[in-house]
């Protein structure tokens, strides 16, 4: 029986991959929707019939049994996302008996996204990213502060570039404290909670 994993970004299969190591389970990840900068896939959704679509003809071919799919709630939130993902599946595979889907929206306290799910679970002091507050602050006084999905984004690089990477490291910003090299340092904890109910979704896509 084989699985996959379709997930949105490129930074998402970043982290799933550290994950996936940490709790040492293997599962295909298939390419992501959006394999172009982060700052230009909102709105992913809208990309991933034609992933499914891509993927139609491989399924029986591959012996692709079940698939999951991994997307961020954002401010659409869980029931609202999983039911748009759902519809894109039932749009394009219909009724196949043969083959499964799973989901998992990524989220803390039921919105966000990848990168608001980082910030909970950083493991390293951040004293340069946490003075990003004042600064949106500063900018909702001029009603200018960034969307939460842009400030989370923008936090979680300032964390990796300045909180997180020495300053040899720096100077080689775009490859050593990009979102791949930083995922693979020790400055998220693996452990916490908010991670318990995407493990437990991966493991059970490992062994169905």
């Amino acid at each position: 029986m084989n699985n996959l994993l379709i997930v949105e970004s490129n930074n998402d299969k970043y982290f799933i991959e550290a994950l996936l190591k940490h709790i040492n389970i293997s599962i295909e990840i298939d390419s992501p929707v959006y394999t172009i900068d982060e700052y230009e896939c909102l709105g992913g959704i809208s990309k991933l019939e034609n992933k499914l679509k891509s993927l139609k003809s491989q399924v029986l071919k591959n012996g692709i049994n079940k698939i999951g799919i991994i997307f961020d709630a954002d401010s659409a939130g869980i029931e609202s996302r999983t039911l748009e993902i759902q519809q894109k599946i039932d749009l394009v595979f219909g009724e196949m008996p043969e083959l499964a889907f799973s989901i998992h929206i990524l989220n803390v306290d039921g919105t966000g996204e990848l990168e608001t799910l980082l910030k909970a679970i950083k493991s390293k002091a951040s004293p340069m990213a946490d003075c990003l507050d004042a600064w949106q602050q500063c900018l909702s006084l001029n009603n200018k502060a960034l969307k939460a999905k842009d400030f989370d984004k923008f936090w979680i690089n300032i964390y990796h570039r300045f909180d997180c990477c020495s300053k040899k490291e720096q100077k080689q910003a775009g490859c050593k404290c990009n979102n791949e090299a930083s995922l693979k340092k020790s400055i998220y904890d693996f452990d916490k909670q908010e991670l318990n109910p995407l493990k437990h979704f991966l493991k059970k896509l490992s062994t169905a």
